[in-house]
Order: C-alpha cells, then sequence, then structure tokens
C-alpha cells in the first residue's frame, strides 16, 4: 500500500488578536511592506511629491514678500514706495495661486492612489481569509478577521488621504522655512531647532510605548466586533433562555476594554502633543528675545526680524502638525500590521493547480489508506483508517461525538489534509488535484443550508452560476419538490433573508439539495441535517435526497438510524476507528454496537412511541437510544 505522510496540520497563529507568538514587524518595515503589497500607492508618487513641495512655496513666499515690502517698500530713505509693495504684493498673490493649484492636484493624486491601493490591499486580504483553511479560520474570532478586512484598512485609508498629505506638506513646509530662515540668520535658526530637541527626545523614547499601545487597541477592536456579532446572529438563542443581561455585560466588558486601550494610547499621544505646545512657544519667545538682539548689533534688519517671526509660525505649526500626524501614524501602522499578518499567514492548504492529474468522468471511487489524522497540539482523532467506497455506492457513517466522522467528512472534501497516509478519488491523490475540478466534482452539504441574503435564483447559483431559470425549475422537478416550489408567491425572486432566515429550517434544507443538483458532483458528501422538520418537508426532503443520490457515489454522516437502514453500506466509527463496515442488514442482525443501537430503536418504535422530535431530529425514543453515546 502506498502512503504518503505529511507533517501534521497546524493553524498558525495570526499576532492581532490570536495572541500568537510571531515576532513584530517594526513601522517602516510594515510600511516597505504595504507599499509592497499596493503597488498603486506608488504609481506617479514622485509627481505628487512634487506637487506637494511646491503647494508649500505660497506659505513661505509671504514672509519674504513682507520682507521685502518693509526694507524695500517702506523704510526707505525717501519714504514709501507703493509701486515695490504693489509688485512684491501681486507676486505672492499669483504664487499662492499657483500653489493653491499645485495643493488642488496633489489631493487628487493621493486620493486617488490611495484608494485604488487599498482596494487591492483590501482584495488580496478577503481572497486571502477565503484561501485560509477551516482550522485556520476558527482559530481566530470572526469578527477579529472582519476588522482586518474592514476597520482596519479603513484606518490606513485615513491615515493616507488625511494624515498623509498632512504629513508630506509638513515636511515640506518645515524644509522650506529652514532654508529661508538660514538666509536671513543661521543664529536664529540654531535657536528654533534647539527648541525642539525635547519634542524630538521625547518621540524617540515614546514611539515603542505608543506603537504597542496601538496594536493593542486595534486588536481589541477585532475582539469586541466578534464579541457584539455572536449575540446578534444568536439572537434568537439569547432571548430563548434569557441571557440578555448576560450578554450584555460580556458586550460591556469587550466595549470597556477597547476605551481603556484607546485611552492609554492617547495618553501618550497628548504627552507628545503637549510636548510640541511647549517647544513651540519657547521657540517663538527665543527669536524675539534673540532677534532683537541681533537688531541691536545690527546683524539683521528690522523687516528680516518681522520675517522671522512670520517663518518661526511657518516652522511652528507644521513640526505641532508633523508630531500629531506621527504619533496618529501608530495607528495606522498597527492596522496595516494587522492586515499583513492575515497575508503572510500561509494557506496550509495548497491548490496544486488544474492539469497535474487528470480525473475519468462519471462516479468516483474513494479511497482512505492508512489515513491519520490529528489537529493541532491535540491526540489522534483518526487513527489507520484503510477504506475504499466503489463507485456510485452510497454509504452512511455513523458514530458518536468526537468519534471521527466530521473529520473524515472534511479528509474527504479536503477541507483539511491527512497527518499521514493519503486519501484518493479513482486512485489520485486529494492533494493532486486543483481546487477548481475538486470542487466541481465533489460537493459537501453541510447539516444548515446557509443562504446568503438575495433572491432563491442567486442562492441556487451557488451550485451553478451559468443556470438559468429553467434548468432551476427543472431542478426542482426532478427532485420532486415542485409542488413547494409553486407555492412561493415570488417564485425564484423570491428573497429569502439574512442566512436564510425568511424560510424555516426545512426550507433551507431543500434550497441546499437543489444547490447541490444544480452543481451536478459525481461525489456528494452530506452532513444530515439535526434540525427537526415538520411531516411533510421531512417527506419532500426525504425523496428530494433519494433522487439526488441515484447514479453518484455518496457518503451520507448520518443522524438519523433511517438513513442508515437506506444505505448501501454503513460505517461504524468509535474514538477515532473505523469498528464496524458492512451492509444495514448484516450489521443489524449482528452483536456489534450497530445491533444494539438498531435493536432499541426498534424496540421503541414497536411501542408506538409519539412525543415531539429530540435535537437530533429522532423521536424522544430514539433520540434516548441515540443519546446513549450516539449522539453527534
Amino acid at each position: 500500500m502506498s502512503t504518503q505522510t505529511t507533517a501534521t496540520p497546524t493553524a498558525p497563529p495570526m499576532t492581532g488578536v490570536g495572541g500568537g507568538g510571531a515576532p513584530r514587524v517594526r513601522g517602516l518595515d510594515v510600511i516597505r511592506r504595504g507599499f509592497a503589497l499596493s503597488p498603486a500607492l506608488s504609481k506617479g508618487l514622485p509627481l505628487t511629491l512634487l506637487l506637494a513641495a511646491l503647494s508649500t512655496v505660497g506659505g513661505a513666499v509671504v514672509p519674504i514678500v513682507v520682507q521685502v515690502a518693509i526694507d524695500r517698500g517702506l523704510a526707505t530713505e525717501g519714504g514709501p514706495d507703493e509701486g515695490v509693495v504693489l509688485r512684491w504684493s501681486a507676486v505672492a498673490a499669483l504664487v499662492v495661486l499657483l500653489t493653491a493649484v499645485c495643493a488642488w492636484a496633489m489631493k487628487v493624486r493621493l486620493f486617488s492612489a490611495s484608494e485604488r491601493g487599498l482596494s487591492e490591499l483590501r482584495i488580496k486580504a478577503f481572497r486571502h481569509v477565503h484561501d485560509l483553511s477551516i482550522l485556520t479560520q476558527n482559530h481566530e474570532r470572526r469578527g477579529a478577521l472582519v476588522s482586518r478586512v474592514t476597520s482596519d484598512i479603513d484606518q490606513v485609508s485615513l491615515f493616507l488621504q488625511f494624515n498623509g498629505i498632512m504629513i508630506v506638506t509638513s515636511v515640506g513646509q518645515v524644509a522650506v522655512a529652514t532654508l529661508i530662515m538660514a538666509f536671513y540668520s543661521w543664529e536664529l535658526t540654531l535657536v528654533v531647532w534647539a527648541c525642539f530637541v525635547p519634542l524630538v527626545l521625547t518621540l524617540v523614547l515614546l514611539q515603542g510605548r505608543m506603537s504597542r499601545a496601538y496594536d493593542h487597541a486595534r486588536a481589541t477592536v477585532g475582539t469586541m466586533l466578534g464579541v457584539i456579532a455572536e449575540p446578534v446572529v444568536g439572537a434568537s438563542v439569547v432571548r430563548a433562555y434569557a441571557v440578555e443581561r448576560r450578554t450584555q455585560r460580556r458586550i460591556d466588558e469587550a466595549i470597556d476594554t477597547n476605551l481603556r486601550a484607546n485611552v492609554r494610547a492617547q495618553r501618550l499621544v497628548a504627552g507628545t502633543f503637549a510636548s510640541a505646545g511647549i517647544a513651540g512657544g519657547l521657540a517663538n519667545a527665543a527669536v524675539i528675545v534673540v532677534g532683537v538682539l541681533l537688531g541691536v548689533a545690527g546683524d539683521l534688519t528690522l523687516g528680516g526680524v518681522i520675517a522671522f517671526a512670520f517663518l518661526v509660525s511657518l516652522f511652528v505649526g507644521p513640526v505641532q502638525t508633523a508630531t500629531q500626524v506621527l504619533t496618529e501614524a501608530q495607528n495606522a501602522i498597527s492596522s496595516w500590521r494587522r492586515v499583513i499578518e492575515i497575508l503572510d499567514t500561509p494557506a496550509d492548504i495548497r491548490d496544486p493547480g488544474e492539469g497535474r492529474s487528470v480525473l475519468p468522468g462519471g462516479a468516483l471511487e474513494v479511497g482512505f489508506e492508512g489515513v491519520r489524522f490529528a489537529y493541532p497540539g491535540g491526540p489522534d482523532v483518526l487513527h489507520d483508517l484503510d477504506v475504499t467506497i466503489p463507485a456510485e455506492q452510497r454509504v452512511a457513517v455513523v458514530g458518536e461525538t468526537g468519534s471521527g466522522k466530521s473529520t473524515f467528512a472534511k479528509l474527504l472534501t479536503r477541507l483539511t489534509d491527512p497527518s499521514d497516509g493519503r486519501v484518493t478519488l479513482d486512485g489520485v491523490d486529494l492533494r493532486d488535484i486543483g481546487f477548481a475540478t475538486l470542487r466541481k466534482r465533489v460537493v459537501m452539504v453541510p447539516q444548515e443550508g446557509f443562504l446568503f441574503d438575495a433572491s432563491l435564483a442567486e442562492n441556487l447559483r451557488y451550485g451553478d452560476l451559468d443556470a438559468s431559470p429553467e434548468r432551476m425549475r427543472e431542478a426542482f422537478a426532478a427532485l420532486q419538490i415542485d409542488d413547494w416550489f409553486m407555492s412561493l408567491p415570488d417564485g425564484l425572486d423570491t428573497q429569502v433573508g439574512q442566512r436564510g432566515e425568511s424560510m424555516s429550517a426545512g426550507e433551507r434544507q431543500l434550497v441546499s439539495l437543489v444547490r447541490a443538483y444544480l452543481a451536478d458532483p459525481d461525489l456528494l458528501v452530506l452532513d444530515e441535517a439535526t434540525s427537526a422538520v415538520d411531516p411533510q418537508t421531512e417527506m419532500r426532503a426525504s425523496r428530494a435526497l433519494e433522487h439526488l443520490l441515484a447514479g453518484r457515489t455518496s457518503v451520507v454522516i448520518a443522524h438519523r438510524l433511517s438513513t442508515a437502514e437506506a444505505a448501501d453500506r454503513v460505517l461504524v466509527f468509535d474514538a477515532g476507528r473505523l469498528v464496524e463496515d458492512g451492509p444495514h442488514a448484516r450489521l443489524a442482525a449482528g452483536h456489534g454496537t450497530y445491533a444494539r443501537l438498531h435493536a432499541s430503536w426498534v424496540a421503541q418504535a414497536h411501542l408506538g412511541i409519539e412525543a415531539s422530535p429530540s435535537p437530533d431530529g429522532l423521536d424522544d425514543a430514539a433520540g434516548a437510544a441515540w443519546d446513549n453515546g450516539w449522539r453527534d
């Protein structure tokens, strides 16, 4: 027997919420990686930066015009020269107008580039989330995953579109102001920069703490979204068990945790902003004092002193703005880091691509060869499984909770890979079959028929995107449930509501069966619904299932013994091992676990006990037998 050994499946932790131990990426590395993942952000960036630089010229022109107008137009020996003042004022007005046009063009380009780039990032992140295995997805709260693709990217977008503009223009204004100040007086320029040394030291000392604080704050957002989303989806359970207060406490605690995390981060921001204000006040005071002394000594003209006072304002304002933006950048970098963590999480179930192996047409033979499986950090849940299911055979899989039934179905549909051994279709290893072929040839119908908030037709097209309304109607007829379909007032245009809540559980099951019929698979894996439905819908579902399974290889995770009775073959799992294998009649006539269970069920049925359905869809009597170690 040929087997293939692979590493035990792992769910790589994501450091944002899951608390994994991955090394923390530095801020500059995050920015570089973010731009690499979103090429549109860098497209045309040199021209945008040039426009940003030109947009800062307007502010610098005003102090120069003031100095020239005073020294050459007002403080002259022959009296004020209005012509000089008017000419320089006109030049200033023209330059300010041109810089305004440059600023407008720069903002449009920056807005467009950031939207395109972050749209790319959002699409990549969303697609990668769907590429991750179910095992990896279950490692993290759904709310945390959603927040990485939505609010985290929104936070980056907000920073790039608004704070990004501010930081670019602020740096440009500081550079231009420094050059002009140095032209007027290098002594005063050094005085101004010296006043901001404490601010620079403060930023250096607090940068690491601010980054960690914002990382924690962004992580609490995902946790909060998950806690809020759960009771919304499970509102009926919350109300049925009257746990509104307990649920509200959980939500309040999550919101309070997020509040405290943000307050801690903002306290650090407030400290840096206060330092910037102090540095600005010192710079203004120092310029006045030292400027007057230089003026008295004859090293600086009156116009130069006044111009320098304007330049200090041009310098101090952008520095304070840049300080605030740099602190807020930690929030954006934390969000960017969380999105990159998603993209860096490896897809442990990889698509080998099409063309590597070709499956023959028609119903498929299934093989498990020496299969062993263990979840990360846990014991084996399947042990040395060897079984072959011939083409077109109908198999029922039964067993108690934790026996390995669901794992068997996941391996068969390649929602996870075995730790050892291999699973094959017509002798071809599942790991060698491209996803497009595998998903077309093998379809799984889960317990709960999930429906999207759309029309009935749109939900059915998940089985076949090209299905026409006529083919959909034919599908209902082929499964002999067209009487139910005709009872829908809007037919295929019927809106099913969120999660299909406008339909009953039984009706959602019917839609799932029709969707699987439209997919036309060669192997059908069905996790039988455990929810109780009314007798008429139950009869319709059984009839539809009978037609759906005809001519196909099928594996049904059975929660009703009646399903096992109708199968060609029954596989009985216990503690991760296949303990019984054979047709229903032979197993029921034997002395094994299945026979005891079936005998108990038949005995109760003969008593004619009628009661409300149990949670697994059996009568209470049969459900009691099922509960003695067999309920799933």
